[in-house]
């Protein structure tokens, strides 16, 4: 298993609210994110991935 995990970032980043519509994340997740531990990384990145697909479905 892969030691570090990448940032979901696209280099989109473009906010809709709080959300960027780019990569899913908060503004307080991206903030935090090389602050992460790895179990928090891959929650993030999940749920992150959760609000793409949601947004997608809009």
């Amino acid at each position: 298993m892969a030691k570090s995990i990448e940032s979901p970032c696209v280099s989109v980043c473009q906010l809709k609210g709080d959300l960027c519509i780019g990569c899913g994340r908060t503004v307080e997740e991206i903030r935090h994110w090389k602050a992460m531990k790895r179990p928090e990384k891959i929650k993030t990145v999940k749920r992150a991935d959760e609000r793409l697909k949601k947004i997608s479905r809009d």
